[in-house]
């Protein structure tokens, strides 16, 4: 995935001489690799470093799209994205509504690695994609893999709304795919239907589709049951009608994130569930998640959605 993502930056730079690639170690390749060799290839003055500063980040990159520069931002860890918090929900998302129209921070891509990564305890694991979902203005997507990563990368590139891509750092190179080469894009807003099933509907984002994935397997092969699996992909706009879609049809729901439970966007999706698709659900909406704790280090696998967990959760609700 880091490597489809790298790719996707530097088409992005090579079709729009008026864009920058900027954050904390980025002219080194980024601690994740995912800008690597595009300083040398695109020069310093489009691909540079900053201070260790989140908000000056942020503002840098507000200050720039203003005057019509793409700036494609990265926040080193997606924790570390709270210094940016001001700037982000107050001055990128409001710009173009508290002016009339008359200054436009559109031009705005910020890049943040978030979740769990397998030892990164409770600065390294977070995933704070509700937080900004609060946030009208914003656009808030996550891929699953390297097509996803690339394709909703190039699209935040073009979206004239300022766009906050998450993506899951456990993925960078777990998660393989043959991708295109040329510019593509996803569209902003849809999910994507990864399993088709009938007995129940599960929802995720990022790396908790390849749990949810897995756990249909585990269920068909103990229960003999048809899980359908709802990739929901962009977090702001959220396609409510394919989830809609898809409850209706199995008339279950499973909702799995790494985040806490509490405030949590599965909230979101359950209670427009319960709006609108009430007279259609044969069992409670269920929600597996993180705990309401601190990300834990040594204890990190009880913390997260594992597949068990989300198989007992779908048993139960299966069960109803």
């Amino acid at each position: 995935m880091f490597q489809a993502i790298n790719n996707g930056l530097g088409i992005a730079l090579e079709k729009n001489p008026n864009s920058v690639i900027f954050g904390e170690d980025v002219g080194f390749g980024g601690v994740f690799r995912c800008t690597m060799g595009l300083k040398e290839r695109f020069g310093s003055d489009r691909v540079f470093n900053t201070p260790l500063c989140e908000q000056g980040i942020a503002g840098f990159g507000i200050g720039l799209a203003n005057q019509g520069v793409a700036a494609i931002a990265e926040i080193q860890f997606a924790d570390y994205i709270f210094p940016a918090f001001d700037q982000l929900v107050n001055e990128a998302a409001k710009m173009r509504y508290r002016s009339g129209g008359e200054f436009d921070c559109g031009n705005l891509t910020v890049r943040a690695p978030c979740g769990a990564v397998g030892h990164g305890g409770l600065y390294h694991s977070q995933s704070p994609e509700a937080y900004f979902a609060h946030t009208p203005g914003l656009k808030i997507v996550i891929p699953r893999g390297p097509i996803q990563a690339k394709g909703l990368l190039l699209s935040c590139i073009d979206e004239p709304d300022p766009c906050i891509i998450f993506e899951p750092k456990a993925l960078y190179r777990i998660a393989i795919d043959d991708v295109p080469i040329d510019d593509f894009k996803i569209p902003i807003g849809k999910a994507e239907i990864v399993r088709e099933g009938d007995a129940v509907t599960l929802v995720g984002w990022g790396s908790q589709v390849h749990v949810l994935l897995e756990t249909a397997e585990l269920i068909q092969e103990k229960l003999g049951a048809s899980c359908e699996v709802v990739d929901l992909m962009s977090i702001l706009p959220w396609d409510v009608e394919a989830v809609c879609k898809s409850v209706t049809k199995t008339g279950r729901v499973v909702i799995a994130h790494e985040a806490p439970l509490t405030g949590g966007f599965g909230s979101e999706i359950a209670a427009t569930i319960q709006e609108r698709c009430f007279l259609h659900l044969e069992a409670p909406i269920q929600r597996i998640t993180g705990w309401d704790t601190p990300f834990p280090h040594i204890f990190e696998p009880f913390y997260l959605p594992t597949k068990w967990r989300c198989f007992d959760g779908i048993k139960k609700t299966l069960q109803y």
